[in-house]
């Protein structure tokens, strides 16, 4: 059995008892991960009564992840609203399934997370040791100590380009749900520079930058701002696809 066999193919953390279900979470893992690498920001998001789930990674089997999360989203009896998190490659792999309306289950979709988005630019040196690889995913040592650990964790997977296939049909302009988009500023592997362009291109989008954050922005330091940034949009998302504002400035408000 290979390692990439040897990993959970998905991975649910539902809300606590007692608590009203207010939506569903969808993580898409990112290259070298697996659903079990979500669990910290999984069991935050669900303590707010969402029940989230993670599916294999991408790279290894698109199909396999694409049935996945085709059963997910047919299944009537999870929350809505239904919302994709993505990081790394399954950003990409997220974004490219719904901009293709067309896809089975593409219009159940009301919102879409991508941290760490690959640009066509991205860069990694397939030479780097597998520390070096640690330190650009992330500056968490806890986070960094649960990678180093996991058998199930592919040493090197950074090194391989996400499918061009991917980036041809993860156009911007053809999604038409809410986006938020998580990046940290000083990503090694996708540079945040990079990013902004497609973003712009996208109809509903909104770019946060996370202060000296790498790339793996749910699992960064700032992985507590990350989780926080993404209740507000779910919060924000259950009242409208417009994103209806729900906290500002006491200097914003008319008198």
């Amino acid at each position: 059995m290979t390692i990439a066999e040897a990993a959970p193919l998905t991975a649910t953390w539902p809300e606590p008892t007692g608590i009203a279900l207010r939506g569903t979470v969808i993580i898409v893992p990112g290259r070298g991960e697996h659903p079990g690498v979500y669990e910290r920001f999984g069991r935050r998001i669900s303590a707010d009564g969402y029940r989230v789930w993670a599916v294999a990674d991408p790279t290894v089997d698109a199909d396999r992840a694409t049935r996945q999360l085709d059963t997910l989203i047919a299944n009537d009896a999870l929350p809505r609203p239904l919302v994709l998190v993505g990081s790394d490659t399954g950003a990409l792999f997220a974004a490219a399934s719904l901009a293709d309306r067309t896809a089975p289950g593409a219009t159940s979709i009301s919102g879409l997370v991508l941290a760490g988005l690959p640009s066509r630019a991205e860069y990694w040196a397939d030479t780097a040791d597998w520390q070096d690889e640690l330190d650009a995913r992330t500056g968490c040592p806890t986070h960094q100590g649960v990678l180093d650990l996991d058998p199930s964790v592919r040493r090197g997977a950074l090194g391989r380009r996400a499918p061009a296939e991917w980036f041809d049909r993860a156009d911007p302009a053809s999604i038409t749900v809410p986006i938020l988009g998580l990046h940290g500023e000083s990503d090694m592997i996708s540079p945040f520079a990079g990013v902004r362009g497609w973003y712009d291109a996208a109809p509903h989008a909104d770019l946060v930058g996370l202060v000296g954050g790498r790339h793996d922005a749910l699992n960064d330091q700032t992985h507590r701002s990350a989780a926080a940034t993404t209740v507000l949009f779910l919060e924000r998302l259950r009242l409208g696809s417009e994103l209806p504002v729900i906290a500002r400035p006491a200097s914003a408000v008319a008198e």
